[in-house]
């Protein structure tokens, strides 16, 4: 059990035992008595016992206690440092001829510096704060006050939250010097050189014109190129913030398309190119090469750009060296995982068939997109189609998605030789030999069907399930007599070669409907122009354009 007294530090009431009492009071009567010399020594203690205080009080917080110990005050003594250790510091620094001067450093507190201020010292604070220059804060500020003045309501409340550098102590720690004896005799001692420097400027003043011109213009173009040096900085920090935020998008990017593709089969489930060529064993290891293959500079260049901007983090060399090995190994991979796929598109076939058609009466055909919907064997079991759907017809409206856009089926209508009209199927695909792409061709198959006047063509080309894609093709041959009549779905117009339904439909002003009529003639298929329709749509617009004429009049 021991003694307690209560003391008083600068308006701050302590409970401390009295031995821990005993060596504050020694050391105080040794700094006061250090510091009897000096021109202001009552402010310079009066900031030691304030600092003393601030770190009693954080370790009382820290520790969550009451009375201030003999470890606590020796602890403090030795952050502080000791007159002796002080005077010996000093004395070797006089008798060394090492012009280095001692200056301790911590981390900063962020205060409004009232000794550089235009308005409030915020920016000066803030510079301080960041160990810059105070011209810079001040420029965003300005540039931020084009924007709604957002950077003028910023500043006010800056103004009003951070807390003004009144004492010696408060000026010390926003410019992170450290405050222990060393660091407060030294920025006693740069506070007058500050105030003789002043002093000497006033024999400024009496220059004459000529030289003040000339250092005008001298320490202009001295901060000019000190802007501009730190402008060019800035904009390449900027940039690089630009780069870290797309490489950042793009990781994310890469990351959610590989457990796409890998885990939940995106891929697999597309028919677009390159997709549609990988949609075999191989497909997920060549997701997994190309994706390590892009992530890992992608990668890298995030790595560099936060070493370059924020000076942290570094890719050491055997950590890029197992990055460029994982990433040759992956490269070469992929090379041979695409050499491999596209050995199989280096040769084609292809086979032609002929389906005779069945003449009409009038020469008149309908021809129209099939939206029946054909199911394989397999499909036909397991859905029970004879018993679940009997005298039912299954639509089928893939061709309106964008991953069965045709690519495979092209038509073509020609004028025939004969009197029948006749429908030449063409069969083509690729393969690594000319046997295989044969075979390719041959596991294909096109679905057509003749209704009487109605010719109906399937929307796409069909081959076997779990087949991969060969670039197969189917080109439809359409060969009628002359002066045939064909009456053509706008459905077809993205099949058909040289024939345009929609541009019939507006030649003959019908907008609105879902067909176009064509005759076949000597010079091939030519859209059947309604005379009728044209003149009557033309009079009409004549007959308005006279009356808006005879109103104007």
């Amino acid at each position: 059990m021991n003694k307690t007294i209560i003391i008083n530090i600068n308006g701050i009431v302590f409970h401390i035992e009295e031995d821990a009492y005993e060596i504050l009071k020694n050391y105080m009567t040794d700094v006061k008595r250090h510091f009897s010399n000096s021109a202001d020594s009552l402010e310079i203690t009066t900031d030691i016992e304030n600092r003393i205080a601030e770190m009693f009080s954080e370790v009382l917080q820290r520790e969550n206690k009451q009375v201030i110990v003999e470890q606590d005050v020796t602890l403090i003594i030795e952050q502080m440092g000791t007159v002796a250790d002080f005077e010996s510091a000093e004395n070797e620094d006089k008798s060394s001829s090492n012009s280095f001067a001692y200056r301790g450093t911590e981390s900063r507190r962020l205060f409004r510096d009232p000794d550089d201020h235009l308005v409030g010292g915020v920016c000066a604070g803030i510079a301080n704060y960041f160990d810059i220059e105070a011209v810079w804060v001040r420029l965003a500020f300005a540039i931020t006050f084009v924007f709604a003045g957002s950077g003028l309501i910023l500043y006010i409340i800056l103004w009003i939250v951070v807390p003004k550098a009144v004492t010696r102590a408060d000026r010390m720690a926003m410019k992170g010097e450290k405050q222990n004896l060393q660091g407060f005799k030294k920025n006693f001692e740069e506070e007058l050189t500050s105030v003789k420097q002043n002093l000497s400027n006033f024999g400024n003043d009496a220059k004459p014109f000529v030289y003040k011109a000339r250092d005008f213009a001298g320490d202009f173009f001295h901060h000019f190129g000190i802007f501009l040096s730190g402008f060019a900085k800035v904009l390449v920090k900027f940039i690089g913030v630009f780069i870290l935020v797309a490489c950042f998008a793009a990781a994310v990017a890469l990351v959610v398309g590989l457990i796409a593709f890998i885990g939940f089969g995106a891929g697999h489930q597309n028919d677009i190119f390159p997709f549609r060529i990988t949609t075999n064993e191989m497909a997920d290891k060549v997701y997994v090469c190309a994706f390590i293959v892009a992530f890992i500079p992608v990668l890298s260049i995030i790595m560099v750009t936060i070493k370059g901007i924020f000076n942290v983090g570094a890719i050491g060399k055997s950590t890029g060296t197992v990055f460029l090995v994982i990433w040759l190994c992956s490269l070469g991979m992929l090379i041979f995982y695409a050499v491999r796929i596209s050995s199989n598109f280096r040769e084609s076939a292809s086979f032609t068939e002929t389906v005779n058609l069945k003449p009409t009466s009038n020469n008149t055909y309908y021809l129209k997109l099939n939206s029946i919907k054909y199911f394989s064997h397999d499909d036909s079991v397991r859905l029970d189609i004879k018993d679940h759907f009997r005298n039912m017809v299954v639509t089928d409206d893939d061709y309106n998605s964008y991953h069965n856009e045709p690519r495979s089926v092209s038509i073509i209508i020609e004028k025939s030789d004969v009197k029948t009209p006749i429908l030449e199927e063409s069969f083509s695909a690729k393969g690594g030999n000319y046997e295989d792409a044969l075979f390719n061709a041959r596991n294909t198959s096109y679905i057509f069907a003749q209704q009487d006047t109605v010719l109906k063509f399937d929307y796409a080309l069909r081959k076997r399930p779990n087949i991969q894609w060969h670039d197969e093709e189917v080109e439809l041959t359409l060969k009628v007599p002359l002066n045939s009549k064909l009456v053509i779905d706008q459905k077809l117009d993205k099949y058909l070669q040289d024939v345009n339904v929609y541009d019939c439909k507006e030649i003959n002003k019908q907008d609105k409907a879902t067909s176009s009529v064509f005759i076949m003639t000597d010079n091939g298929l030519q859209c059947k122009v309604d005379t009728i329709v044209t003149a009557k749509k033309d009079s009409v617009k004549t007959a308005t354009k006279k009356d808006s004429t005879q109103n104007d009049q």
